[in-house]
């Protein structure tokens, strides 16, 4: 796996093993190449880097909401367990993303994420809303419902 393929790496929720998704194959049911069993792509957020972000966020047949964040930032962790549930409680509606700031520099400058955490949301492959700072859980939760209803 580090060919430096294009595609997410996500691991099997059944053996634990990693997988390389290419972008492209993202959204076509991908299955663990060791026990065949689907792999868990909309059902928790899914870390995205420079390479596949815009293959993905571009893609997805749902609206994206993108989570730019920091390893050092406190209400990154805060919201973190929040938009854990809702990637699994709204899988299929809504995708969920996450973007580290200080891994993805070019990113976070394209997306002026100076303030974290900072959530982006995309319809058809562009950003519609931003959100500044960390909200309550229940805000947060009806942020992203109306995300994806829309």
């Amino acid at each position: 796996m580090s060919d430096g393929a294009p595609g997410l790496v996500v691991r099997c929720g059944r053996c634990g093993q990693p997988n390389r998704v290419p972008t492209a194959r993202v959204f076509d049911g991908p299955r663990c190449g060791t026990c065949r069993h689907a792999l868990p792509l909309g059902g928790a957020p899914l870390a995205l880097s420079e390479r596949d972000f815009d293959a993905v966020v571009s893609a997805a047949t749902v609206p994206v909401v993108v989570d730019f964040w920091a390893t050092w930032c406190g209400p990154c962790k805060s919201i973190a367990p929040s938009l854990e549930h809702a990637a699994a409680e709204l899988a299929g509606r809504l995708l969920i993303g996450k973007v580290d700031v200080d891994e993805c520099p070019s990113l976070a400058a394209r997306f002026d994420a100076t303030s974290v955490p900072l959530l982006v949301a995309f319809r058809g492959g562009e950003p519609v809303e931003r959100q500044v700072g960390a909200l309550p859980t229940d805000e947060l939760s009806r942020w992203l419902e109306r995300h994806a209803r829309a």
